[in-house]
C-alpha cells in the first residue's frame, strides 16, 4: 500500500483541526466529529488545547483511501508554536493549506506557504467557511493568487456563500466552458512539452492528458490547486479527498535501502519513559534493532548516540498503533531510545544534516519556581520539555541557581509554558520580563596561553593555546587545530573543543558567541597526573582572554514586514514607524490600500503589531519575518546577570571560573 504523509496548516483559527475532524469521520476512523469549541477533537489531546481551543503541539492520526494509507499530522496554527510546525515539515510528503472564506491570506498564511514553496511540499489550498456570514470565495481566490501564488487553479466554485445552503460546485469541461482553457494555459506556463502538445493543432488533448499533467504540476510544486467547501458540515469535502488521492504525490512502499528516519515528536510514556515518534524514509526498523541517534546542536556540531529500540508501533487506524516493523513513509512510536530529542536522525547517517526553515526564537526568559523549594521539580520538568521542544534551549540561570532560561516565538508560548509546568508537572512559576536575544561577533583576533609548569603551577595541569577570530557569516562556531590530533589523548581534545563551545554561550556582553573560528594552537599535558577535567576548566580563561583581545560587537535581531494599509491611515502608520526607528520604503498603491515594506528590530515587532488596528482601524494587515541581524547601535546591550561575572573583567571572571570549580 502507498503511503502519503499529509499535514494540515492554517493561520490559527481558519478551521484546521475542524478539517481534520471531517476527514478523520469521512473515513471512518472516529463516529462523529469533535468539537474545538467543546474540547472533544482527537488530535488535540492536551487538556491545555482542548480549554483553550488551539493546537500547541503536533498530533498524528491515520486513514486510508481507496489503496492509499494518510498519515494526517495536525500541527498549531498560532506563530508562537511554530517550531512545532517546523519539525512537522520536515516529514511531510504534502500538505493542505487551509484558508478562512470569512478573514482570506493572513499573517501566518503567507508565511506557511512561503514556507512549503521554498521546501518544494505539494501543496493544495482548502478554502473553509462557505456557509459563514461573510464569505467571499472570489475574493479569497485572488488574495490568494496575489498574496500566495499566481499559479493557483481553482478546482470548484461556490454558490450561494454565507448561507447554509451554500454548496461546492465540482469545476470541469460539463460545469464551466472555460475550464479546459484556463487550466490548459496556467500548465502550459510551467512545461514546454505540454506547451508543444497543447499548441499542436493536429493532436487533441484529452481529459486524461490535463489530468495527468496537473498531478505532475502539483508534484512538482508548479501549481497549488484550490477547492472550497466547509470543514464544520463536510460540504466540498468529496473533491478535497479526491485532490489528496489524485493529486499529491505517494511514497511507494518499499524496505530497499539502508534505514533512516527522522525523529518530529517526544513525548513521555506512562512511566515517564521517553517515547519517540519517528517518520521512516528508507529501509525498515523494528523491535530490538540498534540504532544510532545523530544530533546536530546550535553550532552546527553532530553528536552521535547509539541506542536499542525495546517497542515499536506503527500508526494504522486514527491514533491506533500496532506492533509490526515500519517501512518507508511510515509514523512510528518507539521505547528504548533513552537520549532522545526532537530533531534527531535514527539509523543511515550519509543523509545532509536536517535544516532550520524558520528562525530560532528571538526572545528569552528567566522562569523561577514560586516555592524556592520547588527548583528540582522545575529543573526535571524543564528538561523534560527542552527534549520535547529544542527551541527553548534550556539554560541554567547563572545568577540564580533555582532559575532557568528559555527562548520563545512569543507571550502565548510563555503562557502555555506557565501553565504546563503548573497542571502537568505541579510546579508554579513566575517569569522575568522578556528581553530579545541578541548574538556577539568577533571583530578581529585574539590569541592566548595558559602553560603548564609545575614549578609555578596555580589552577591545572595543562597547556592550552587558542585563537580567535572572525567566520564566514552563518557558520556558527568553528573549531580548528593547527597541532596534531595525536598530541593529546582524544578525550583531552574532547574535553577542550567541548569547553570551547559551551564557553562561547556567553561572550563578552553575555550573549552567545557565533560566526566565530577557534584554533587550538599549542597544548601539553604530564603524565599521569594530567586529566580531561584540567582542559575542561583551563579552556574557559584561555578562550574569554583571547576573545578580550578579538572584542566582540553586540548584533540585534532585525525583521523585515510588509505591511498593508487603508490610504486614510497611511500618515499615522508612517509617523508611528519612524518614531520606532523603523525604515519603512515607499508605499505603492494597490487600489484604496497602500502596500509598505521595510526592515524595524525585532525587539519592536511584538508591539508593533498589538497597535496595528488601533491605527488602520481594524483594516490592517501586518507580515513581519525573521531577516539576520544588524549591528546594534549606540552602546551594546548587556545580556543582565546582575550577580555573575563581567567577562570584560578577567580577575572577576577568573575567580567565578575557579568558585565553580
Amino acid at each position: 500500500m502507498n503511503k502519503l504523509n499529509l499535514g494540515i496548516l492554517a493561520h490559527v483559527d481558519a478551521g484546521k483541526t475542524s478539517l481534520t475532524e471531517r476527514l478523520l469521520y469521512r473515513a471512518g476512523v472516529i463516529d462523529e466529529p469533535g468539537s474545538v469549541d467543546a474540547g472533544t477533537t482527537q488530535t488535540d489531546s492536551l487538556e491545555l488545547e482542548r480549554r483553550r481551543g488551539i493546537t500547541i503541539r503536533s498530533a498524528v492520526a491515520t486513514f486510508v483511501l481507496d489503496d492509499l494509507k494518510v498519515n494526517l499530522i495536525d500541527t498549531p496554527g498560532h506563530s508562537d508554536f511554530v517550531s512545532e510546525v517546523e519539525r512537522a515539515l520536515g516529514v511531510l510528503d504534502g500538505a493542505v493549506l487551509v484558508v478562512s472564506a470569512v478573514e482570506g491570506v493572513q499573517p501566518q498564511t503567507r508565511v506557511l506557504m512561503r514556507t512549503l514553496r521554498r521546501l518544494n511540499i505539494p501543496t493544495l489550498v482548502f478554502v473553509n467557511k462557505i456557509d459563514r456570514g461573510g464569505a467571499r470565495p472570489d475574493g479569497v481566490l485572488r488574495e490568494i493568487r496575489d498574496r500566495l501564488t499566481p499559479a493557483a487553479v481553482a478546482l470548484s466554485a461556490v454558490t450561494d456563500p454565507g448561507t447554509r445552503q451554500a454548496r461546492a460546485v465540482p469545476l470541469g469541461p460539463d460545469t464551466d466552458p472555460e475550464f479546459t482553457a484556463r487550466v490548459g494555459e496556467l500548465l502550459a506556463d510551467h512545461d514546454d512539452a505540454f506547451l508543444a502538445a497543447y499548441l499542436d493543432e493536429e493532436r487533441v488533448l484529452t481529459e486524461k492528458d490535463y489530468a495527468a499533467e496537473l498531478a505532475a504540476q502539483t508534484a512538482r510544486c508548479m501549481v497549488h490547486p484550490v477547492f472550497f467547501g466547509s470543514a464544520l458540515t463536510g460540504e466540498g469535502l468529496n473533491q478535497l479527498v479526491s485532490g489528496i488521492r489524485e493529486l499529491l504525490p505517494p511514497v511507494v512502499d518499499s524496505a530497499d535501502g539502508p534505514p533512516h528516519a527522522t525523529v518530529f515528536k517526544v513525548d513521555r510514556g506512562a512511566r515517564g519513559e521517553a517515547v519517540a515518534y519517528l517518520r521512516l524514509v528508507s529501509g525498515t526498523l523494528g523491535t530490538r534493532d540498534s540504532v544510532t541517534l545523530r544530533r546536530v546542536d546550535h553550532t552546527g556540531r553532530v553528536t552521535e548516540h547509539p541506542g536499542r529500540i525495546t517497542a515499536l508501533r506503527v500508526f494504522e487506524h486514527g491514533a491506533d498503533t500496532r506492533e509490526t516493523r515500519a517501512g518507508a513513509g511510515d509514523i512510528a512510536r518507539v521505547w528504548g531510545l533513552k537520549d532522545v530529542r526532537v530533531g534527531d536522525r535514527a539509523g543511515h547517517l550519509d543523509a545532509p544534516p536536517p535544516r532550520a526553515f524558520f528562525a530560532p526564537p528571538s526572545l528569552e526568559t528567566v522562569v523561577r519556581p514560586e516555592r524556592p523549594a520547588d527548583a528540582g521539580r522545575l529543573h526535571a520538568a524543564l528538561r523534560m520539555l527542552d527534549e520535547q521542544d529544542p527551541s527553548i534551549d534550556l539554560r541554567q540561570d547563572e545568577e540564580n541557581a533555582a532559575g532557568a532560561v528559555v527562548r520563545l516565538y512569543g507571550e502565548v508560548q510563555k503562557e502555555i509554558l506557565g501553565s504546563t509546568l503548573a497542571e502537568s508537572f505541579g510546579v508554579r512559576v513566575r517569569f522575568d520580563p522578556t528581553r530579545t536575544v541578541c548574538v556577539e561577533k568577533p571583530v578581529g583576533r585574539g590569541e592566548a596561553l595558559i602553560e603548564l609548569d609545575p614549578r609555578t603551577r596555580v589552577y591545572f595541569w595543562a597547556t592550552v593555546g587558542l585563537r580567535v577570530g572572525p567566520a564566514e557569516p552563518g557558520t556558527g562556531i568553528t573549531f580548528r587545530l593547527a597541532v596534531e590530533l595525536g598530541s593529546l589523548p582524544l578525550a583531552f581534545h574532547k574535553a577542550i573543543e567541548e569547553a570551547v563551545h559551551t564557553t562561547l554561550r556567553h561572550g563578552l556582553y553575555g550573549w552567545q558567541v557565533t560566526d566565530c573560528a577557534v584554533t587550538l594552537t599549542r597544548t601539553g599535558f604530564a603524565s599521569p597526573v594530567s586529566a580531561a577535567d584540567d582542559f575542561r576548566r583551563a579552556t574557559p580563561l584561555v578562550l574569554m582572554d583571547a576573545l578580550r583581545q578579538a572584542g566582540t560587537r553586540v548584533y540585534e535581531p532585525v525583521s523585515s514586514f510588509e505591511l498593508e494599509v487603508p490610504a486614510t491611515r497611511l500618515s499615522p502608520v508612517l509617523a508611528k514607524l519612524a518614531e520606532l526607528g523603523a525604515a519603512p520604503g515607499v508605499p505603492t498603491a494597490e487600489g484604496d490600500v497602500f502596500r509598505l515594506e521595510g526592515t524595524m528590530p525585532t525587539s519592536l515587532v511584538h508591539g508593533f503589531r498589538q497597535r496595528v488596528p488601533a491605527l488602520t482601524r481594524g483594516e490592517g494587515v501586518f507580515l513581519a519575518e525573521h531577516r539576520g541581524y544588524r549591528p546594534a547601535a549606540g552602546r551594546p546591550p548587556v545580556r543582565p546577570r546582575p550577580d555573575g561575572p563581567d567577562p570584560l573583567n578577567r580577575d572577576e571572571y577568573i575567580l567565578h571560573v575557579l568558585k565553580r570549580l
